[in-house]
């Protein structure tokens, strides 16, 4: 994009972008006078913790490093109007790491942050005194546990407030434990739970007019899919081949990538890249194309997909244009296999409005991620050109089945992605990607990374935790609330 190209479209995008802002905030502010359903629950008690884990092997992505993981676990007890009481669960990985991105704020300071919101984000649930479907509950919530975050950067004194991003990430476990006491209180799996029967709006007053008269049962499966593939991670430190190991684990689980894909007969490899050096994410790329090739013609396998995820490291498009140019004179058979690319620049939309991906999205679909926290966001990034969503339970399931319903509409791409959930949050991922139409695959890397974290689920969900032929097994996840306990 030429200089004059790009303040063209600079006035052209950023008028648009105050419009959708706008929107945004009209509609937010005459909302639909509530309704109440037989089937809303009314809150009773909200208990929390925490449950930390060590990586097997440290975890490179986006130019950081992970060696270890806190979950947030969560217990609601609910009443509904007949006076069933339940209890439903969530529990969700504290990705400071992703959530809170931060050059002056320190690893330990964010991830104290979270566990200090955790406890006022609790505070503010358990006072919530009225009856509603969990959806509603997080709607009315959300910017409560927004303004306790603020408060709470500034007690702290923190270098940079907490993101929006990470106060959802923090809140995930609760929104998710409602869900679950909601689905298990009505005697029904949580994706029977959002149709006209137990929700008392429609889609329009959620996702605007477009969506008048619809409702979510529209945008899920109650039946989920019987299996989703599983997307692989090669993280950017990961050893692709023998060479690459200085000293081998030993644990009895795969070291290299070759031993990954002959074990799980992996068909589908996430390639972590780190954006700042395009001679090595050519190389990566190239290398594990190689590597890769040679097992699956061992294998008799002749069709396998990619994804890169640049954690949205690369300075512009055009790092990303000239990678995808690269790739296709080094490799052109990778493009043949790139299903999609994951969020390549910067999270701030509004302060990056020449980051446009329309040429890029015309070889493989653009995906939004970090960018993705509201509606506002989703509407923007089409207008910059991406084609493609990526859910994830940790920025909540009331987040994540609604913009399942707004990537749908607007038809874009959809994916479902990981934060390395394991245990239940893994099983609650794996959930959503059965549940939600077009979404073939998810990526899930704790089985890699952190598999201790996953040994007391794996007798409950074995076709969850037991890769065969590259999938995770899904039939089963029909229980109760999130069907997870």
């Amino acid at each position: 994009m030429t200089r004059r190209d790009f303040l063209k479209f600079s006035l052209l995008v950023a008028p648009l972008a105050k419009r959708v802002s706008a929107a945004h905030k009209e509609k937010k502010a005459v909302p639909t006078e509530r309704t109440s359903q037989p089937s809303d629950i009314r809150i009773l008690d909200v208990r929390h913790g925490f449950e930390d884990h060590k990586y097997r092997t440290p975890y490179q992505f986006g130019g950081r490093t992970v060696d270890h993981v806190t979950l947030l676990n969560v217990d609601v007890r609910v009443v509904t109007a007949s006076g069933k009481e339940v209890s439903g669960f969530g529990s969700m990985p504290l990705g400071n790491a992703w959530s809170f991105l931060s050059q002056v704020v320190t690893y330990d300071q964010s991830l104290e942050a979270m566990k200090r919101l955790a406890e006022n984000i609790r505070a503010i649930t358990a006072s919530y005194n009225r009856s509603a479907h969990p959806i509603d509950i997080n709607r009315e919530l959300e910017p409560e546990y927004l303004k306790a975050a603020t408060q709470l950067s500034g007690e702290m004194k923190l270098a940079e407030p907490i993101p929006i991003l990470c106060t959802q990430v923090t809140a995930s476990s609760f929104d998710a434990a409602l869900h679950d006491a909601f689905g298990k209180a009505n005697g029904i799996n949580c994706y029977f739970g959002y149709g006209r029967q137990h929700m008392a709006r429609d889609l329009a007053d959620y996702l605007g007019p477009e969506f008048r008269g619809e409702f979510l049962d529209r945008y899920v499966l109650r039946r989920p899919a019987s299996s989703i593939f599983l997307y692989h991670s090669v993280g950017a430190s990961d050893p692709i081949t023998e060479q690459d190991i200085k000293q081998r684990i030993g644990d009895g689980l795969p070291e290299t990538l070759p031993e990954w894909i002959e074990q799980d007969q992996i068909t589908h490899l996430k390639i972590k890249l780190n954006g700042a050096d395009l001679k090595a994410d050519v190389e990566r790329v190239v290398s594990i194309e190689r590597a890769a090739a040679e097992t699956q013609r061992r294998r008799g396998v002749k069709q396998w997909k990619y994804c890169c995820d640049f954690n949205e490291r690369c300075q512009d498009v055009g790092y990303l244009m000239s990678f995808l140019e690269q790739v296709r004179k080094r490799a052109p058979e990778v493009l043949t296999r790139l299903q999609y690319i994951e969020q390549p620049t910067a999270r701030d939309l509004k302060a990056n409005l020449n980051n446009v991906m329309h040429e890029a999205a015309k070889i493989v679909p653009v995906v939004i991620d970090e960018s993705l926290v509201d509606l506002e966001s989703f509407h923007l990034s089409r207008k910059l050109g991406y084609s493609g969503v990526a859910l994830k339970v940790c920025k909540g399931q009331s987040h994540a089945v609604l913009m399942a319903a707004a990537a749908q509409k607007y038809k874009a791409f959809l994916c479902v992605q990981d934060l390395t959930c394991p245990g239940a949050s893994l099983v609650h991922s794996a959930s959503l990607a059965a549940h939600i139409p077009g979404v073939l695959s998810i990526e899930a890397n704790s089985r890699q990374y952190v598999p201790s974290a996953n040994e007391t689920w794996k007798e409950r969900f074995p076709s969850i935790f037991k890769i065969k032929d590259g999938k995770l097994g899904t039939a089963g996840l029909t229980g109760l609330g999130l069907g997870v306990v």
